[in-house]
């Protein structure tokens, strides 16, 4: 990556440049308090600069952020937390569909980290099919009741809001029939259950419902849109997980673990067949970072389609490839020092690389089915990339109350 955006001359770049000074002039990165540090950023159009002036952006090109990180990175500036991760799908969401009153309300907080946000999409019987989902809202003057489940909620345990997805028209086909709101976590009739994982731990939860009331004016987007309104979530989403790794540079990310235990095997224990594994796997780790690299760069305003879903099929696959290597080069020693004790994590880990290689194992595990999984991806990707006819749906058609149901 050159310093092409550093010392362009054009307007755009020089209000990057000239906002970046003045954070930086009146904030000490270092020094001053992480949540003061962020909010001031966000004033001054610095958190993702592509949002409209006066919501944490500039109204700028979208490739001109990897300036702005860059900048505060040397400046060893506080950045956003693992566990602020869904700020990247309800941010862009907000913006898209959300009103004036919503961005003022949502956006600074959600930013600065001091309100977390979870997405509340998946049921039991709706997941690949999210379009099915039952959990019904009905209006009761200026406020929906809703009643429903939710199910492998993130860090849902953490949240102060959630995105919730509903049924507010069971007469009109499932994809008319839906509409998005942002819930308030802590209101009564929203209750949180773990799920424990083959990690021990309840980083997933399921969300319960019963007659939660969310007032009209947290809707976001039209009554019934809630279909379009999901799929700015759900690519924004497909793209932050699929562009997680490799992000700090040529050999980052989980393949930089297979790479140490590798090196830590002493040479003449080393198998030539593990070797051209692992080599093969980084070539493919290398491929997805600059890929992810070039499609941030060429990515114009607003909000990306389905190479987002590219990246994150690439990924899910690579990780436990990745993580099978780690657990092959340690032999005997991979099956033992994990601790499986039940804890529900404070923190965001999409690969588990942050615990070890045998944490990671297991939790890599999951990349195939968050987010979307492989199989839906692929359809997406045959779908609206390659062209390719899509598969028969007999219910597109059928009001949901008709679609038959196991």
């Amino acid at each position: 990556m050159t310093d092409t955006l550093a010392t362009a001359s054009d307007e755009q770049t020089t209000a990057v440049l000239e906002a970046l000074e003045d954070l930086l002039a009146a904030h000490d990165p270092v020094t001053t308090d992480r949540v003061v540090f962020l909010g001031e950023r966000f004033d001054r159009g610095l958190a993702f600069v592509h949002f409209p002036v006066g919501f944490g952006g500039l109204g700028v090109r979208p490739e001109l952020q990897t300036l702005v990180e860059r900048r505060l990175r040397e400046r060893r500036a506080p950045q956003a937390e693992p566990a602020q991760f869904f700020m990247y799908l309800a941010g862009p969401t907000i913006v898209t569909h959300g009103t004036d009153e919503q961005k003022r309300r949502f956006l600074r907080p959600m930013f600065t980290g001091e309100e977390r946000w979870c997405q509340l999409f998946s049921e039991p019987g709706a997941g690949s099919d999210f379009a099915s989902l039952g959990a019904r809202a009905v209006l009761d003057g200026d406020e929906w009741v809703v009643n429903g489940q939710k199910v492998w909620n993130t860090l849902a345990h953490l949240a102060d809001w959630g995105m919730l997805v509903t049924r507010t028209d069971p007469d009109l086909p499932k994809h008319k029939g839906m509409t998005y709101f942002a819930v308030d976590m802590r209101s009564e009739g929203v209750e949180v259950r773990p799920l424990r994982q083959i990690t021990g731990e309840a980083e997933f939860n399921e969300v319960y419902l019963t007659d939660a009331r969310i007032p009209d004016e947290n809707r976001i987007g039209a009554v019934g849109e809630g279909w379009r309104v999901a799929l700015t979530t759900l690519m924004n989403e497909r793209t932050a997980i699929g562009g997680g790794g490799g992000g700090g540079g040529r050999g980052s990310g989980p393949i930089a673990e297979a790479v140490r235990i590798w090196n830590a095997i002493p040479e003449a224990e080393r198998r030539a067949a593990d070797r051209d594994r692992l080599l093969q796997l980084w070539c493919r780790s290398e491929t997805l970072r600059l890929t992810n690299v070039r499609a941030g760069a060429n990515r114009k305003a607003g909000n990306p389609g389905p190479e987002g879903s590219i990246a994150k099929l690439a990924m899910a696959d690579l990780n436990k490839r990745i993580y099978e290597l780690c657990i092959d080069l340690l032999g005997p020693e991979g099956l033992v020092g994990f601790d499986f004790a039940f804890r529900r994590p404070e923190e965001l880990s999409v690969d588990g690389s942050n615990q070890g290689p045998r944490h990671a194992f297991l939790r890599s595990r999951a990349n195939s089915i968050e987010g979307g999984t492989s199989e839906i991806m692929r359809n997406i990707l045959g779908e609206q990339v390659l062209g390719l006819p899509g598969e028969p749906r007999v219910d597109k058609a059928l009001p949901w109350k008709d679609v038959p149901r196991s």
